[in-house]
């Protein structure tokens, strides 16, 4: 009995946190469509857009630099999104001066990100991809890619025939 009651009450504790966590980003966002859900910690920036069906797992989006996120999207856990760099090539100073650059993101429709995945400014992530957990990706990926590494690289493709056919279905996770 008592063993129901306290996975009960962790039950409860959770729906909580993600109530919190999908309450903050969805106030820090310059738009959320709907269907948002977060459930871990997570931030992101008043330049961040986010579509229909966004979930994050543990997403910090940091920077300047505008951060677009298409719908049905997932994360893993512990993911950095970085949209901005310091200026270490015209700068006034060495390594870096005060100044910064801001490159955007774009993160098309139904991408996938694993855990501890992080993304850095100027880079799209195409449609359907999937991004290995614990990549660097410094690239734009293509669509329907699966992609890893320190840069990642593509070294697969979704089957798109299938995937398009889940698509026409509507059905997304």
């Amino acid at each position: 009995m008592i063993i129901k009651a306290l996975k009960f009450i962790l039950k409860i504790k959770k729906k909580i946190k993600t109530k919190y966590w999908t309450f903050r980003v969805r106030r820090s966002a310059a738009s959320s469509g709907r269907g948002l859900k977060v459930n871990g910690s997570s931030s992101v920036t008043r330049t961040t857009i986010l579509g229909n069906n966004v979930n994050f797992n543990g997403m910090k989006i940091g920077g300047g630099g505008k951060v677009s996120i298409g719908d049905n999207f997932h994360s893993g856990p512990e993911c950095l999104m970085i949209s901005q760099n310091h200026n270490f090539n015209t700068g006034e100073a060495i390594p870096y001066d005060s100044t910064y650059i801001f490159k955007d993101i774009i993160i098309k429709d139904n991408v996938w990100l694993g855990s501890r995945v992080i993304v850095l400014g100027g880079v799209t992530v195409g449609e359907g991809a999937i991004i290995q957990a614990g990549s660097c990706v410094v690239s734009d990926i293509p669509d329907y890619a699966v992609a890893g590494g320190h840069p990642a690289k593509v070294f697969s493709y979704r089957d798109i025939d299938h995937y398009k056919k889940l698509k026409a279905a509507e059905k997304f996770h």
